[in-house]
């Protein structure tokens, strides 16, 4: 294409990669919302990402449902494992244990959720993400949801005793009901949170309603004075 005098013109250029919807994504996620020592806020009201971590049979997804459903301000939920069961042929199966695909299906999953919440979070909704990340696992654990979602990110988790994630588990089917002797392991390994200075919230014995307040007082606490992670 040309203008008048045989002048090129150069092509337009490709659309902003960083931008989808009506607002552009903020640079690098989401951002700390409050200045360490503040007084404490009101956590339905606040515009928050969170990410609520356990083992299966927790109760992450549904009580990660229930928190949006019932808050003062938009609030999405995105469920990894949701995310993970989009690719129906050639799923990595959890059950056949961790590879490198079903890694690379976790990782893909990931950086989807990631990109959903900035994408919320620049359109003024708030999200609740859940996901079984391990202590112990830096090359699949919080780095990544920090990179993809921002330092605001909040992690809360969510650590029943082993009895009744064995007992939750067994209620599940298909793809996410794990060998008892599986979800042990990933109970056991859960421990590691425990001296990461992150809120544990165990429900063994409260409801999905308590279960949530509690989640609201740590994304309260988590927003006065952010956790270092």
């Amino acid at each position: 294409m040309h203008q008048p005098g045989g002048v090129p013109v150069p092509p337009p250029a490709p659309p902003d990669g960083s931008t989808t919807g009506n607002i552009p994504l903020p640079p690098g996620g989401m951002r700390p919302m409050t200045v360490q020592g503040a007084a404490p806020v009101d956590a339905s009201r606040a515009g928050v990402a969170v990410l609520l971590i356990g083992p299966a049979g927790a109760g992450k997804t549904t009580v990660a449902r229930h928190w949006a459903d019932r808050r003062r301000v938009p609030t999405a939920h995105i469920s990894l494992d949701d995310v993970r069961e989009w690719v129906r042929a050639g799923f990595a199966d959890p059950r056949a244990g961790w590879n490198e695909n079903s890694e690379a299906q976790y990782r893909l999953a990931r950086r989807t959720c990631g990109f959903s919440a900035r994408n919320f979070l620049a359109n003024g909704i708030s999200c609740i993400l859940d996901d079984a990340v391990f202590p112990d696992r830096p090359a699949v654990g919080l780095g990544g949801w920090k990179r993809h979602v921002g330092p605001g990110l909040i992690p809360v988790v969510l650590l029943p005793g082993l009895d009744v994630v064995l007992q939750r588990n067994a209620e599940r089917s298909g793809t996410r009901r794990l060998a008892d002797e599986e979800v042990a392991a990933i109970h056991g390994r859960m421990a590691g949170w425990y001296s990461s200075g992150l809120p544990i919230i165990d429900n063994s014995r409260l409801d999905v309603p308590a279960t949530a307040r509690l989640l609201d007082e740590a994304v309260a606490r988590s927003l006065t004075n952010p956790p270092q992670w």
